[in-house]
């Protein structure tokens, strides 16, 4: 029996066309990587053409590069040399470039210079089409914040205590030998007292190492092992305190950076692959958004996010020519001084602080019956009363400046005959009698907060950015694989960072 032949579409890799195929056919109608074309030839690329300069040979479109990139971190391509293959083996990018086959040196070229003045301006102007479709709003934001590790070694780092512990080491020799100069020199060496060592320069340092040479080395009967400290010293403690002075102005006002990434700062991430709770290099990436779009992003040296939301908000206003006009975040932002910022900028704030869910909890607040909160005042008298009904004056002020230099006053109250009462121990831990500060600004503010959280309007905010600005991070660092940095330095970041957001929003529209 003659077995039957299966029937195949024709295959011919020789076939002749009359007419080639146009990429555009290929591209389907509601691919993203046509919501990137269309958006891009909306924008105003002035700003980035002023990149170029006006003689010479020439050059790639901007526009064209600015495409290629974009659709680049919509599809998690982030390296400029795969983005160079993709111009010449993928439709998508083969379509964006118009066959241009773009080498992976001018793509990084263009990325780490080209756009660093201009791709703030093309995010807004990104933003505010978005805006003009209804599909976000400037004006009524959620803001959150999480730590990405930066392209940076992990053991090459600098700390400030290490180099406040060098210098005090470097004191204390400096004035031992000093000291034991005094011992053995003359009348005529006129060695007086020692220098004042509170503050060390590299002036301070060699003046009173050439001081110690000058007297102990015309000494013949001098301490073998305090001459050995004194050649030690002489060779590496003017170039150590040279090197630390440099390396405190790198730091600034944090406490670490990296050697390979000096703008990136050593911080506790959630990525803890060893789970050792190392410390790695990384960047604090703030971000505000509105339906999952993302309105506005900053970068931070600082692993807080309670002292990014001044910066964040004075880049909004720079970015769209006015604050926010509803703000609405967790209680990492819940500070005295973000309170005090928003009222003065009139910004509606649901904000919680830190506390704020605790009280909402029955269980914790039955372990806590003794609290400075469940305590009663009386404003007549201004005083409280301690669980046993004694009063509790009021006895001053403490005023405290926070990191940033914002400063904090406490009015401070006394109990009376706390010795000998059935409930010490469990009423407070001091040997004296108690004594309580409080923050009557930070009370009120909480208060204010508190009201505002809890009214319905409040509820659906505190509901809504759980599932508005949260999923974004989730969306970049789960979804599309961005947990590290590819390019160093906080401007090369900020661009990247830049891109992704640009790509986030678009990948969004086109969802």
């Amino acid at each position: 029996m003659i077995r039957r032949q299966p029937t195949f579409k024709p295959y011919n890799q020789q076939q002749i066309m009359l007419l080639p195929p146009s990429l555009e056919d290929l591209i389907p109608k509601k691919h993203p990587v046509r919501i990137v074309n269309d958006l891009i030839n909306k924008i105003n690329l002035d700003p980035l053409n002023a990149a170029y300069k006006t003689r010479g040979s020439s050059s790639y479109h901007p526009q064209m590069l600015l495409k290629v990139l974009v659709y680049g971190y919509v599809s998690n391509v982030y390296s400029s040399r795969k983005l160079e293959a993709a111009c010449k083996e993928s439709i998508f990018f083969m379509w964006l470039s118009s066959m241009s086959y773009p080498d992976h040196n001018t793509i990084n070229r263009f990325r780490g210079v080209r756009l660093k003045e201009a791709l703030r301006n093309v995010f807004e102007q990104v933003v505010l089409l978005l805006a003009e479709e209804g599909l976000l709003s400037i004006e009524e934001i959620f803001i959150d914040g999480t730590k990405i590790e930066a392209n940076a070694n992990k053991y090459t780092f600098v700390w400030k205590k290490a180099i406040q512990t060098n210098k005090e080491k470097m004191k204390k020799q400096l004035g031992q030998i000093w000291e034991y100069a005094q011992s053995v020199a003359s009348k005529e060496d006129e060695l007086p007292d020692p220098p004042d060592f509170t503050e060390i320069d590299t002036e301070k340092v060699q003046s009173t190492v050439d001081k110690l040479n000058e007297v102990l080395g015309k000494k013949k009967d001098i301490d073998k092992k305090l001459k050995a400290k004194l050649r030690r010293v002489t060779k590496e403690y003017p170039a150590n305190i040279a090197k630390y002075e440099r390396q405190e102005a790198v730091l600034g006002e944090r406490n670490s950076y990296s050697k390979t990434d000096p703008d990136a700062t050593f911080m506790k991430l959630k990525e803890d692959h060893m789970k050792n709770g190392q410390l790695k290099a990384a960047y604090n990436v703030q971000i505000s958004t509105s339906n999952q779009f993302i309105v506005n992003y900053t970068l931070h040296p600082n692993p807080t996010d309670t002292t990014t939301l001044k910066d964040h908000l004075a880049q909004h206003q720079t970015s769209f020519k006015s604050f926010p006009n509803v703000v609405t975040a967790d209680a990492g932002y819940g500070s005295q001084e973000n309170y005090t910022l928003l009222e003065d900028k009139e910004i509606a704030a649901y904000v919680k602080y830190s506390m704020f869910d605790k009280q909402q909890n029955k269980t914790y607040n039955a372990k806590r019956p003794f609290s400075t909160d469940k305590l009663f005042y009386n404003p007549q008298k201004d005083c409280y009363t301690c669980p046993m009904g004694q009063q509790m004056d009021y006895i001053g002020n403490s005023k405290r400046k926070t990191s940033t230099g914002f400063e904090q006053t406490f009015r401070m109250y006394q109990a009376k005959n706390c010795y000998g009462c059935p409930l010490n121990g469990a009423c407070h831990k001091s040997r004296g009698n108690r004594i309580i500060e409080i923050n009557v600004e930070l009370e009120r503010q909480k208060k204010k907060a508190y009201e505002l959280l809890n009214s319905p309007e409040g509820i659906e905010r505190r509901k809504k950015r759980c599932f508005d600005v949260e999923p974004v991070f989730g969306n970049i660092k789960g979804n599309h694989g961005f947990r590290r940095f590819m390019l160093k330095g906080k401007e090369k970041v900020e661009i990247e960072w830049g891109l992704l957001a640009i790509a986030q929003n678009m990948r969004k529209k086109a969802a």
